[in-house]
């Protein structure tokens, strides 16, 4: 048990095996549970569909490695790592690997794909908030995350101080993440939608949760008996704005017009497997990199 939850407001009802931050008022914790109990029964379909049936080193972009450098011997922690995917190539490139998500049915996912690809990893089973105390005090060279993370947080300010105190001092925290224009025009279309870019959402923060009650998941599989999840929006002026009154030192920020699914028919392949809109649509973009030192 995580001995920092402290005691849960008398009108909050706890949902077995939940972890949940204490700085979070009632009705944002119970729909962080709802978020867990909806990623653990989105995580054997995942696990098992073709969408993730790809190398590692398929989900990241080469400006990644370039502004990562050399990883071998160093310590990296992947925050909301679902599957861990990504997180056994890490390992691969030397780094002491740790990865840490909400779903332990991820994690039971993620622990099977990194036997099978021979590395080691250590899987921690926590709330991002919580991930301090879980990782029991260790500080990191390197803290990754994004691809799908941030909207799933619902106080960024928090988030960005877990992260801080996670890096050691000098330390690098990557984030790549879908671009707020993505998020606007719908990362996923929605039964009906025409492929048009039109804006169809948020792109800034402010309006609060976004319920989804679909019982599809993004690998296109049903999911018996899913319940309500739910979205918080974060703009890239609000992520870059908190980073820096947090004490981060932003010293990159890429945006990228490409994706690793193609998300509007009209899309074609790049020779390393990923999309992008044809050279008559408009340049936007899809994928930003953020990269920020302690």
């Amino acid at each position: 048990m995580n001995k920092g939850w402290g005691k849960p407001n008398a009108d909050w009802t706890p949902v077995v095996g939940t972890l949940l931050p204490v700085t979070l008022d009632a009705q944002t914790q119970r729909m962080v549970a709802a978020n867990e109990a909806d990623w653990n029964a989105r995580a054997p379909l995942h696990a098992a569909s073709d969408f993730y049936d790809r190398p590692a080193e398929f989900w990241f972009a080469d400006y990644e490695w370039e502004d990562l450098g050399p990883l071998d011997g160093r310590d990296v922690l992947h925050l909301q790592c679902h599957l861990g995917t990504e997180t056994i190539e890490f390992a691969r490139r030397g780094a002491r690997t740790s990865g840490l998500d909400l779903s332990e049915k991820s994690l039971e996912a993620a622990r099977e794909i990194a036997r099978e690809a021979g590395v080691e990893v250590d899987y921690l089973h926590a709330n991002v908030y919580d991930a301090v105390g879980a990782v029991g005090g260790r500080q990191f060279d390197v803290v990754y995350t994004g691809k799908g993370a941030l909207c799933y947080l619902p106080d960024l300010q928090q988030w960005a101080e877990v992260v801080r105190d996670l890096l050691k001092p000098g330390g690098v925290l990557y984030l790549v993440e879908f671009h707020p224009l993505l998020n606007a025009l719908r990362e996923v279309s929605l039964p009906g939608e025409s492929d048009e870019l039109v804006l169809r959402a948020d792109y800034l923060e402010g309006r609060g949760p976004i319920a989804h009650d679909s019982t599809v998941t993004y690998t296109g599989d049903e999911v018996p008996g899913r319940q309500t999840s739910y979205e918080w929006r974060h703009g890239l002026g609000e992520i870059v704005t908190t980073l820096a009154s947090t004490g981060f030192q932003v010293t990159g920020l890429r945006e990228s017009d490409v994706l690793p699914w193609p998300r509007w028919a009209a899309m074609r392949q790049t020779p390393d497997g990923w999309w992008r809109l044809p050279d008559d649509a408009p340049r936007i973009p899809l994928f930003f990199a953020l990269k920020a030192i302690r």
